[in-house]
């Protein structure tokens, strides 16, 4: 596998299943720009706030069998995130590769630590209330974050530490990630950070 440069770190690739068509780029050097269409338009807000707040460049369109309900368009859409996010990190060399944060939203408030590490680990507590939000289940939410993890190949602890509003409590979450994604993908030193020698 080639080594990625700051230059470099792009990547785009399209899922496409018996349920769901997804189409995604990034740009883990960008400026939050978006061109984000899942269909979901609760599903849209959070990955834009993810991209805009990561400073990562994302264009994402979705199709999928929103007439069953959103599970399939979540997670398909978090699984081809994930594996654009770990296709445009390389090798993983010259990143910071751990980072945390901590994201407020008016009376909500979340903390997200991240291990770009190679190995998938997601531990997510994002205590909803309310079974929707917009036209995704809440459930989903969660789901989504953990899928992501998964295939993008990291470590990820989020908790939502209180919060009243279910809307706060979700969007200051996927604004954590992003802030710590951000600082975790920021470019160090030339050399893997691991003491294998291999991400």
């Amino acid at each position: 596998m080639s080594v990625k440069t700051a230059a470099a770190r792009t990547a785009s690739l399209r899922r496409t299943t018996n349920e769901t068509d997804v189409t995604v780029a990034v740009g883990l050097d960008g400026t939050g720009r978006t061109d984000i269409a899942t269909g979901l338009p609760f599903l849209d807000h959070m990955l834009t706030a993810l991209s805009l707040h990561a400073r990562i460049d994302v264009t994402l369109q979705a199709s999928g069998d929103v007439e069953v309900d959103d599970h399939h368009t979540v997670e398909d859409c978090a699984l081809a995130l994930g594996q654009a996010f770990d296709k445009a990190l390389g090798e993983r060399r010259a990143i910071r590769r751990f980072a945390h944060a901590y994201a407020p939203l008016d009376e909500a408030l979340c903390r997200a630590v991240v291990d770009l590490s190679g190995r998938p680990c997601a531990v997510i507590s994002l205590p909803l209330r309310r079974e929707m939000l917009g036209a995704v289940a809440t459930e989903n939410l969660t789901h989504f974050l953990q899928s992501f993890a998964t295939s993008g190949r990291m470590a990820l602890h989020v908790d939502v530490l209180r919060g009243d509003n279910d809307h706060h409590k979700a969007e200051a979450a996927f604004k954590a990630v992003a802030l710590a994604l951000r600082a975790a993908v920021a470019c160090d030193t030339g050399a893997v950070p691991s003491t294998k020698g291999v991400l």
